[in-house]
């Protein structure tokens, strides 16, 4: 007989079957294994239900909807409200697998169990039944899950751990990322092509990038014609799975070892210093609403996974449809081991929560001043070195820029630093005290003494509202290709046209709208905190004036790497302001003391004889025995200004290292075997111009 004991480095576990059912070989299972894990002698599947009163596991051959198997839980494999069980002899390649649970049927209760319901395991590390992109789930198909294997060599090296003030941040969308033709990868749309173009991200400078939704979701949820073009659920906001990788993403299928292309390229990033981070969305989950489907967690436990009215219905904070109750324990536990699995199984370094004020409300939708699980999720040992950054606000008016229960572990996505710095960038002059105190890292906000520089994500772009580019080339959203009739989206661009709206060929105001996009790089680069940006900004990608292309798997969303080639300037400009950054330690952090007796910073405001805001890092450089200081100028106002830079030692001088007007510098960017050394101390911005400025020696 085939020996069936499990070893293990404290002696034999013995792992004899105890009963028979539909003919396999099964004993109780590890209880305390979440999931359906893959062991020498079988497979262990483990699920809990707070009131279920029955348990089936439907096993399935690969791509078909019809169990091959049905293996009802015995009564007295259920401890507690845990049901495990060893089913000995499956090979993992050969089935799929489901559930089917039995229950209280009753909607005033938030108790939706149906016995007949094909459910997806909640802890499922692949998803099988819509795995190619753009295909719909067969109609009166269902989702199923596959064991996967997890034997990835990582080798020795370790995550980056690149400090919180020294990231610059590159946010991106898988699929949009090289899926146009004009980006010339051989894998466009997936992981691979984003490994492709990994060159590029070294030579752009960024060391972290955040990849928007990668959990398994179906874009095909919502799928509609507009106009006669196809719109999807593009983005992946609607989660159908939180332990499983968007199979859609793939090159290639990986039967059974779903996620190793996704291992690969963090493998890449992280062997070419750049981290990776993941937008996660733990706010709502694809099951909306009543009208939604039942797929897994409204049939396991509706009531413990969702927050609901005391009639049975669903709070929406996420304006989605759906709120996950994030402090109920159970949820809790989920939301902890899917991090868990997350960091230790794909190596991932950080985190980006989605409408992250969410994870701080109560069982009952109200508030916490200190809410478990983003407690938990701050001490977890595990996490201990992986990045979390809220989204501080959610779609039910909690807002908490500046407030967001942090522990100091978590940062924060600053939309005060977007929409103040918007204001002043386009001309706002009266927005001078307030850009000076975004610029030097948000203290009003955040507090140096409490949260430092480290609690601050800048970003004046990301993938919800506007690109760079299209913030000064339209005043109003033109979303029409969405469906809604422009009714989606937010109002509250705080973008300037420059005279025109949209597409034009007068060439005054494309010159005005290259130079405030220098302009706005500039300060992002040069302000304290951790800069963030979007893909495609560098090169001035255009969404047609589109603010929430939430749905547009099209040209609308997807890069075009054309623009690269037409946009070289550019695109040389944005290299340079982030080498400026990453080069001087003291635009960062504080770096020692100036042996001029300068403060660590210093601004010089907007005044009416000098309508320029000018701020001075000053501190040591990396040898901690020279000087260091960094000027950086701004005039947002129409007409040329002048200022004053202060006196430096004997020997030192100042030298431009980047002019968005090309007045000093051509392009904007110094050339390194003759540096624009400046004469006296007088500099003469043109209008509506950014500088910055680096004391050197002659």
């Amino acid at each position: 007989m085939e020996d069936k004991r499990l070893f293990t480095p404290s002696g034999s576990i013995h792992m004899i079957p105890m009963d028979v059912i539909a003919g396999f070989e099964v004993r109780p299972g590890m209880y305390e294994i979440n999931g359906a894990t893959a062991i020498p002698v079988g497979v262990n599947f483990t699920v809990h239900s707070w009131s279920a009163t029955s348990c089936e596991l439907l096993l399935f051959h690969r791509m078909e909807d019809e169990p091959y198997a049905v293996l009802p839980f015995p009564e007295h494999y259920r401890v507690g409200k845990v049901y495990s069980m060893i089913v000995f002899g499956l090979n993992i390649r050969d089935f799929e697998y489901a559930y089917r649970l039995g229950g209280p049927y009753d909607v005033s209760k938030g108790m939706l169990f149906d016995k007949n319901k094909i459910l997806l395991d909640i802890y499922a590390k692949a998803v099988t039944g819509q795995s190619q992109w753009g295909r719909p789930l067969k109609k009166g198909s269902f989702y199923k899950a596959r064991v996967v294997k997890d034997d990835f060599d990582w080798g020795k090296e370790r995550n980056p751990l690149i400090a919180m003030e020294d990231l610059v941040i590159y946010e991106l969308h898988v699929r949009g990322f090289t899926k146009h033709d004009s980006s010339g990868v051989t894998h466009p749309g997936t992981f691979a092509g984003l490994m492709e173009k990994i060159p590029y991200l070294k030579e752009l400078g960024v060391n972290a990038v955040e990849l928007m939704p990668i959990f398994e979701f179906d874009e095909m949820k919502d799928s509609r014609m507009v106009d006669g073009k196809q719109v999807v659920d593009y983005w992946g906001y609607n989660a159908v799975s939180f332990f499983a990788p968007n199979t859609s993403y793939a090159a290639s299928a990986e039967y059974n070892r779903e996620g190793t292309e996704l291992k690969k390229l963090i493998k890449a990033l992280n062997e070419n210093g750049i981290e990776c981070f993941l937008d996660v969305v733990f706010n709502h989950t694809a099951e909306g609403n009543e009208a939604g489907p039942c797929f897994s967690f409204k049939g396991f436990d509706n009531n413990v996974y969702y927050m609901l009215t005391p009639d049975g219905h669903y709070y929406n904070f996420s304006g989605c449809g759906n709120t996950l109750n994030c402090n109920h324990p159970i949820v809790r536990q989920m939301i902890l081991e899917c991090l868990r699995y997350w960091t230790t199984a794909y190596h991932v370094d950080g985190f980006r929560f989605d409408l992250a004020s969410i994870l701080g409300r109560n069982v009952d939708g109200s508030p916490m001043s200190q809410p478990p699980l983003l407690e938990t999720l701050a001490f977890d040992p595990i996490l201990g070195n992986v990045k979390l950054i809220a989204e501080a606000w959610d779609a039910g008016g909690l807002y908490q820029v500046g407030s967001f229960p942090s522990w100091n572990r978590w940062a924060e996505w600053n939309g005060r630093y977007r929409d103040d710095m918007r204001d002043y960038l386009k001309g706002d002059y009266g927005m001078g005290h307030v850009a000076a105190a975004r610029i030097t890292g948000s203290l009003d906000i955040y507090g140096k003494e409490h949260r430092g520089y480290n609690a601050s994500v800048n970003f004046l772009n990301c993938h919800d509202g506007f690109t760079l580019w299209d913030m000064y080339s339209y005043n109003e959203k033109h979303n029409e290709a969405n469906g809604w009739q422009n009714t989606d989206g937010a109002n509250d661009n705080r973008s300037w046209n420059c005279g025109v709206e949209g597409q034009t060929d007068n060439e005054e105001v494309l010159t005005l709208r290259r130079r405030l996009a220098k302009n706005a790089f500039t300060v992002l680069m040069m302000s304290r905190g951790t800069p963030m940006f979007l893909a495609g900004d560098e090169f001035l990608n255009t969404q047609f004036g589109n603010n929430n292309a939430y749905c547009q798997d099209n040209e609308i969303s997807w890069l075009d790497w054309s623009l690269l080639r037409e946009n070289q300037e550019h695109f040389a400009y944005v290299k340079n302001v982030i080498r400026i950054r990453k080069e001087h330690d003291v635009i960062r952090r504080f770096s020692g003391n100036c042996s001029m007796g300068l403060p660590e910073i210093q601004v010089q405001e907007p005044t009416d004889a000098s309508r320029i805001l000018r701020v001075i890092y000053a501190g040591k450089k990396h040898d901690n025995i020279r000087d260091d200081l960094v000027c950086l100028a701004v005039n947002v106002y129409w007409e040329p200004q002048t200022f004053t830079l202060p006196g430096l030692l004997s020997g030192m001088t100042w030298y431009v290292e980047a002019d968005s007007s090309g007045d000093y510098l051509p392009g904007g960017v110094p050339d390194p075997s003759a540096p624009k050394r400046v004469d006296g101390r007088e500099i003469h911005m043109a209008p509506r111009s950014a500088m910055v400025l680096v004391a050197g020696y002659c």
